[in-house]
């Protein structure tokens, strides 16, 4: 039986790639998912130890590990420009107190700020010999600022609270202008849910925003998560917002499939349904398409917590494509373009694991690498950059990975937000 769905599977062109099981990745499919609550929902916070002189992760033979950069407060996202300038934003996680709804249903919040850094950093390789040795603040005061963008004479900042464009000249290496903001968004969200992406298509005439939702599984009701755990389409002023994709928890990072054209997310799930609920994924945005939250997970799985709700969307949620561990904190996700890494990696993807907090053992806080061929997964996901995890039952990790960015000479580089560095894998 369960070969006869496989290779159904396979005919129809789902390929699920992962396990549930928190380490362990494997082929699997969705009758593979242990029921609700198989374990109690555990609180497992990582304690991090940070890492000591010459001490880096940990790559594939064939490839060095070295460290790009560091001194930063929270690197948490990395863009490279169309000149190979290198921009880091740096923001840290400002936790809701308490949030309370108003009668139009607007959540309000009161929050407390972790010592965000508020600001963009600038790398750029000013002797054009790939050492990327001159560093500036390009841009101060921003309210917890993650994607940025270049399209033609603007750079865009995705704050928490919307997206602001400004007059950009790529020889400047301080961003001036007070900007414009050109899309308001709902601000803060459920535990790190603040994070607001961007990606322009390959046009450079449509923009796409990540929003992750504003509760774990709509405990707040659902009025305050409209326009959120979504996928926004803008034009580059602003206007013309349409939903692209929706029921996506909290999707972080974007990249196109280089081969179908495909654009690609991976979303963190829900928590609190068991160790090994609901897996993270990455899978391909299909425009219009359902993918489940807060009423069902992995296709037509209803969550226990919105039974009978909305049996019709339950009905119509798609399948993810690849399975990524449960709770694993999948934020980053690149397609590798270059030619430096060996022939197997190159048009595959790379993906940034933060780590986990709601599961009893520690899963995640690594870089996983996934297969492809012809667009299309084409084996289990493994390992790619590991090391960061001390012991996953002590709960001790060096540090977290989040954004995975691929530099112009082919090299990739990795943010490690909790330990403050960003670092640089190189193929020998």
């Amino acid at each position: 039986m369960k070969r006869l769905i496989r290779k159904l599977l396979t005919i129809s062109g789902i390929l699920i790639v992962g396990g549930v099981m928190g380490n362990i990745y494997s082929q699997t499919d969705t009758l593979k998912l242990p029921k609700p609550y198989a374990t109690p929902s555990a609180r497992n916070f990582s304690k991090v130890i940070g890492w000591s002189e010459g001490k880096t992760p940990t790559a594939p033979a064939g490839f060095s590990v070295t460290r790009f950069a560091d001194g930063f407060q929270n690197p948490r996202w990395i863009y490279v420009a169309p000149n190979g300038d290198i921009f880091v934003s740096e923001a840290g996680t400002r936790r809701p107190a308490k949030i309370e709804v108003d009668e139009g249903g607007t959540a309000k919040t009161e929050s407390q700020n972790f010592g965000s850094a508020n600001h963009i950093v600038l790398f750029r390789d000013s002797g054009k010999n790939g050492k990327y040795e001159s560093r500036y603040i390009y841009k101060r005061g921003l309210n917890q600022p993650f994607g940025m963008l270049v399209i033609g004479d603007h750079f865009y900042v995705a704050n928490t609270d919307g997206v602001m464009r400004y007059p950009y000249n790529a020889n400047d290496t301080i961003l001036t202008g007070k900007g414009e903001k050109i899309v308001e968004l709902p601000a803060d969200g459920y535990n790190n849910h603040w994070t607001r992406n961007i990606i322009a298509n390959l046009q450079k005439d449509k923009m796409y925003i990540s929003v992750g939702s504003a509760s774990n599984n709509a405990e707040h009701g659902m009025d305050v998560e409209h326009r959120r755990a979504a996928i926004l389409e803008v034009n580059p002023d602003g206007s013309g917002e349409k939903l692209y994709a929706s029921g996506l928890r909290n999707p972080v990072p974007m990249d196109w499939d280089p081969v179908t054209g495909n654009l690609w997310t991976a979303v963190n799930e829900r928590d609190e349904l068991g160790d090994d609920l609901v897996p993270d994924y990455a899978t391909h945005v299909k425009r219009g398409g359902f993918y489940g939250w807060p009423y069902a997970y992995f296709g037509a799985n209803e969550d226990p917590r919105m039974k009978g709700q909305r049996p019709d969307l339950v009905a119509k949620t798609i399948v993810p494509d690849v399975s990524l561990g449960s709770h694993t904190a999948s934020l980053g996700l690149v397609f590798y373009r270059g030619t430096q890494f060996p022939e197997k990696y190159r048009g595959g993807m790379f993906i940034g694991q933060h780590g986990s907090w709601n599961r009893s053992v520690l899963s995640g806080y690594k870089v996983l690498f996934v297969p492809f061929r012809d667009g299309k997964p084409s084996a289990p996901a493994q390992d790619f950059l590991t090391g960061f995890m001390i012991d996953p039952h002590k709960g001790e990790v060096y540090g977290r990975p989040v954004c995975v960015a691929e530099m112009p000479d082919g090299s990739l580089l990795v943010s490690d937000d909790a330990a403050k560095v960003i670092w640089k894998v190189t193929a020998k």
